[in-house]
């Protein structure tokens, strides 16, 4: 068994456990047992280790809550992964890249899992049936970039994760291999030179990371995420705007700011999705849009990712702004800045087609425009004589 194997082993994973660390105050472990058994609970010594107090950031996304049986408009699978998937384990949504599920389990359980219908039970995502989902990404030239998701891949060991790296790099049209992993996080361990001297031979692989809060990014994730990019490896973040954890411009700013700075790039941040079970986690869209224009001018722009909203029921991710634009129109666009400050950019004046000449570079006559003639030397305009005398 490897170290981070042996780390695993000593996570929480039952509410009585969680009793004894909190106490039975913090924990009621009757009252919270529908909605341990509706979905299960893992936090890591070092998920366990950011939690300062009951009730916090990190508290929220890992502590099942009564919460959690209060299903309102949320459903399953909100996302309708499974209505995209052709084959087990892969959800081909987008023109070239795929979802690949290689893992049913992950480090720690988030609250707010939008997959939680598949992950914590082996027999969800089945992973005696690699062969089939291999055959689909072959059988599609079209796809260039497969994600490996779960659960979370990290869970697999080398060995694994290594057969699945070289049969994706054995089809050619495959350009692109990404991890989406919360590992660096819950058990940064998982993060080992072994793996990192593995993945080089398979690059371009990058990876997405998930952090929510500026306290995940602790000593030992940075020195992961370190790893990571010393071997190669591309990073991103994708961040989910939670209740009650992450929903405060200052914040989400601090966070981002601290991603770059561990050469992680923010990547999105999604609003909560409509999963049942996960409702409670769920914001105003407008929160979304202050966080945006709290990050926006205010701090570079490399730390500033898109605002996302997976679309229910499949639509795919749709990008949201706020409203910069006042007016847009032939002559002119008014907008305002990040500090609210008006401009106006003015329109380029649009070529007028000569009438006859076909030509749509030609400006009309009567601009007083010499007309410009590709591969040749406009000949000169005449100039006008002044009057003079009288």
């Amino acid at each position: 068994m490897s170290d981070w194997q042996k780390i695993l082993h000593e996570s929480i994973d039952s509410l009585d456990k969680l009793a004894t660390k909190f106490g039975t105050d913090a924990i009621d472990v009757d009252g919270l047992k529908p909605a341990f058994d509706n979905f299960q609970m893992r936090i890591t010594p070092a998920a366990l280790a950011q939690i300062k107090e009951v009730g916090d950031p990190m508290w929220n996304q890992y502590v099942p809550t009564v919460q959690e049986l209060d299903i309102v408009d949320g459903v399953i699978d909100s996302l309708d992964e499974d209505g995209d998937s052709p084959v087990p384990n892969i959800t081909h949504r987008y023109p070239d890249r795929a979802l690949f599920l290689v893992s049913p389990v992950c480090a720690s359980y988030c609250r707010f899992c939008t997959r939680r219908r598949k992950v914590g039970d082996p027999e969800k995502i089945p992973l005696n049936q690699y062969d089939s989902a291999f055959e689909y990404l072959a059988a599609h030239p079209e796809i260039r970039d497969v994600i490996l998701s779960g659960g979370d891949p990290m869970m697999l060991s080398d060995r694994r994760l290594e057969y699945i790296f070289q049969r994706l790099r054995a089809i050619p049209h495959i350009e692109i291999i990404r991890i989406g992993s919360r590992i660096t996080s819950h058990l940064p361990e998982r993060i080992t030179d072994e793996f990192c001297q593995m993945v080089r031979k398979y690059h371009p692989v990058y990876m997405n990371t998930h952090f929510n809060h500026p306290s995940e990014l602790t000593p030992a994730a940075v020195a992961a995420l370190s790893r990571l990019a010393d071997a190669g490896v591309p990073l991103g973040c994708q961040t989910v705007l939670l209740r009650g954890v992450n929903d405060d411009p200052q914040v989400m700013k601090e966070l981002m700011q601290k991603l770059l700075k561990a050469r992680v790039r923010p990547y999105y941040i999604y609003m909560a999705d409509q999963v049942a079970g996960g409702e409670h986690f769920r914001t105003q869209v407008e929160k979304g849009l202050e966080i945006v224009k709290a990050l926006r001018g205010w701090t570079s722009g490399l730390a500033v990712p898109h605002f996302v909203i997976d679309a229910p029921g499949g639509g795919g991710k749709v990008p949201l702004l706020p409203e910069y634009v006042e007016e847009i129109n032939e002559d002119e666009v008014v907008f305002r800045n990040y500090e609210g400050k008006r401009f106006v950019y003015k329109q380029p004046r649009q070529p007028i087609t000569v009438s006859g000449c076909g030509d749509p570079l030609a400006p009309a006559a009567q601009n007083d425009v010499v007309p410009i003639q590709i591969g040749k030397k406009a000949a000169a305009r005449p100039r006008r004589r002044r009057k003079t005398g009288s």
